[in-house]
């Protein structure tokens, strides 16, 4: 088992940069001869940063193995038996197959009842590949690593596997398996076939030790928890599609420092989730990939967020992107709401060890509560984000507790009046806001038109508004703009080009005076 970096705030960081390019594809060849692939993004900027491999336990060689050694495992109901000549690292004892020894294993066939058991040493890999396997098991978990240096679970090209738990299990203890496919040792999921995994208990997939979900086209049903590391959990490539009733994906290592963090660096990932999307104790980045939370009550939920890269979409029950935690926090000086974006919710509102830091990529935000909400600072510097925020009053598009500098980026947040935010002393890119003499209904286009008649926006929200901040380095500072709505969009909702033809002139903001609204503790200046 590799150590990883304590600092977490460098290691995980350094690693988002180091993975956020160009492809590299490791080869593990199969018993027929043939070889599946399995990809993994990486990046050559010219940064001295982690790699993938020295901050988890993955190792692109994991993928790569000579087919003769593979032990073939043949799964029937009361005949399971292993094909290979080499069998010393199997046992078969009725519906029950238990590896022992490192090496390359090859599954195939179904266990309505059974268990596949990994029981290897401290230091041992063990390589398991299903090919065309069913597992189901009608008092706890069918597929369980109880010990192993490293566990892979490779999806053989082609092939359909599917994993589901009992609906209650007969060991319940602190440290039995909870999930339907669960890990005490590090894990990977990878390779270009497909995996079903239903977890009628509690959890989906569960790793007690590092996640790698490399490649694969995997689907999650589960009563709680989606998928879960402990340490760390990496989406790599591949499609991920998870519906729970808890928390969708999570790393939630809350006692060892630098652990708990989560990566997105490349693939898909859907969830669906009853309580938060995609949620780390401690940072949680996206640098490249597809993240759609299509229902969360929180959409990403960690002390660190970092998006500097990929295309993230947010629907929120609650706060859409949220920095908060068990880190520790200090009081701000006062300021009220004022002080520009985050510049505080009132005197005496905590400051924390909390981030919200977009340098790239794709950021949409559909909240109830707040939409981006960082209980300490927060800073946009590249990318594009769009709010879509709350309707009611007590909730902002924007919250931070400190100060949010805007450098860069396209930033377009809409949503009440009461609680508006706007950009903070220290930005260096302008802004205007907008704040409605009557509320915008949904679906309608707003433009911001400077004084040569050129629109320089278009945003068309998918809520009913009362107000809009917008920044970027079109605006520039001092400069007046007048604001209409109606007209015409070249996109239902979002950012877009539009043209004014029809639409009402709303009047005129000069960029970079904002004025707060009023919030607890007191209002206060924005940016002059």
């Amino acid at each position: 088992m590799r150590s990883f970096r304590t600092s977490l705030s460098i290691a995980v960081v350094a690693l988002a940069i180091s993975l956020a390019g160009c492809s590299a594809a490791t080869t593990g060849s199969t018993s027929s001869g043939t070889s599946g692939t399995a990809t993994t993004t990486t990046t050559q900027q010219a940064v001295t940063a982690a790699t993938i491999e020295e901050d988890t336990h993955y190792d692109g060689d994991d993928l790569s193995w000579d087919a003769s050694t593979e032990v073939a495992i043949s799964l029937a109901d009361g005949g399971s038996k292993v094909t290979s000549s080499s069998s010393t690292g199997v046992a078969v004892d009725g519906n029950t197959v238990t590896i022992s020894a490192a090496g390359t294993y090859r599954l195939s066939g179904s266990l309505t009842d059974g268990k596949i058991m990994v029981a290897a040493g401290d230091s041992d890999t063990v390589r398991i590949i299903l090919d065309g396997v069913q597992l189901g098991n009608s008092s706890g978990s069918p597929f369980v690593v109880q010990s192993a240096d490293e566990a892979i679970l490779y999806l053989e090209d082609g092939s359909t596997n599917t994993v589901t738990d009992a609906a209650s299990y007969a060991d319940q203890g602190d440290d039995a398996p909870n999930a339907a496919l669960f890990s005490m040792a590090d894990l990977t999921i990878a390779g270009p076939g497909s995996l079903k995994v239903t977890g009628k208990y509690n959890d989906g997939i569960v790793s007690k030790d590092g996640l790698v979900l490399a490649s694969g086209k995997v689907t999650v049903e589960a009563a709680d928890d989606g998928i879960r590391g402990k340490d760390y959990t990496v989406l790599l490539d591949g499609a991920y599609q998870v519906t729970a009733g808890g928390d969708g994906v999570k790393a939630d290592n809350e006692t060892d420092e630098g652990r708990g963090w989560l990566l997105v660096s490349g693939g898909s990932l859907s969830v669906t989730a009853g309580d938060d999307g995609v949620k780390a104790f401690n940072t949680l980045t996206v640098s490249g990939g597809t993240v759609n939370v299509a229902k969360s009550e929180e959409g990403l939920e960690a002390q660190h967020i970092a998006i500097s890269g990929g295309d993230v979409t947010v629907t929120s029950n609650d706060d859409g992107v949220n920095a908060s935690g068990g880190a520790s926090s200090s009081t701000a000086d006062g300021g009220g709401m004022g002080g520009g974006m985050g510049g505080g919710m009132g005197g005496g509102e905590t400051v924390g060890d909390y981030s919200v830091d977009v340098s790239g990529g794709t950021l949409t935000i559909n909240a109830q509560g707040d939409g981006l909400d960082s209980n300490g600072n927060a800073s946009i510097s590249g990318g594009t984000v769009m709010v879509n925020g709350p309707t009611n009053d007590g909730n902002g598009a924007l919250d931070v507790n400190g100060e949010l500098a805007v450098s860069g980026g396209t930033v377009a947040a809409a949503g009440s009046a009461g609680m508006a935010v706007t950009p903070g002393t220290s930005s260096t890119q302008s802004g205007v806001q907008i704040t409605f003499s009557s509320s915008v209904s949904a679906g309608t286009p707003v433009h911001i038109v400077d004084s040569s008649g050129a629109v320089v926006a278009t945003f068309v929200t998918t809520k009913t508004i009362a107000s809009l901040v917008f920044s970027s380095s079109a605006i520039a500072d001092g400069a007046t703009y007048t604001v209409y709505t109606g007209g015409t969009a070249d996109a239902t909702a979002g950012l877009t080009t539009g043209s004014i033809d029809g639409a009402k002139q709303q009047g005129t903001v000069t960029a970079g005076q904002y004025t707060q609204a009023q919030g607890p503790g007191g209002g206060g200046g924005g940016r002059r």
